[in-house]
């Protein structure tokens, strides 16, 4: 077996996931990072998108909104503002989401509302490519 960290996420209302895994992949506003046992530490922003665990050799699947990511050598903790299973995504609402999004973002709007519709898009769109809907 693969050596394991201690991995914690956390959002404003509840502890989403605790326990030890294998790997941790997810998405910053740099791009897709992934996580080992070992990892030098560091704090990195987390962006929108999806994020897969490894635990037992096998890999869990969620989404992710933006928040911190906080790596030590043994143990890592994601702060977030939302965190959700597939089976936790309303599809249809997520599709409606997408939609009044993307009608938003073809109006012309002041850059504060174009930001917003960009990140309800994001948001969205990764909650539908978790569902694989």
């Amino acid at each position: 077996m693969a050596s394991t960290f201690s991995l914690e996420i956390v959002t404003p209302e509840r502890k989403f996931f605790s326990g030890e895994v294998e790997m941790v992949i997810l998405k910053t506003p740099e791009g897709e990072m992934g996580i080992l046992r070992g990892h030098m530490p560091m704090v990195v922003a987390v962006a929108i998108g999806p994020l897969k665990i490894k635990v037992d050799g096998e890999w869990k699947e969620a989404v992710l909104t933006e928040g911190f990511m906080e790596v030590k050598q043994d143990k890592t903790v994601i702060l977030t503002d939302t965190a959700e299973w597939p089976e936790e995504i309303d599809v249809n609402r997520a599709k409606a989401a997408k939609e009044r999004a993307e009608e938003r973002l073809h109006r012309q709007l002041s850059q504060i509302e174009y930001y917003r519709s960009q990140a309800a898009l994001a948001r969205a769109l990764a909650r539908l490519k978790v569902t694989k809907s």
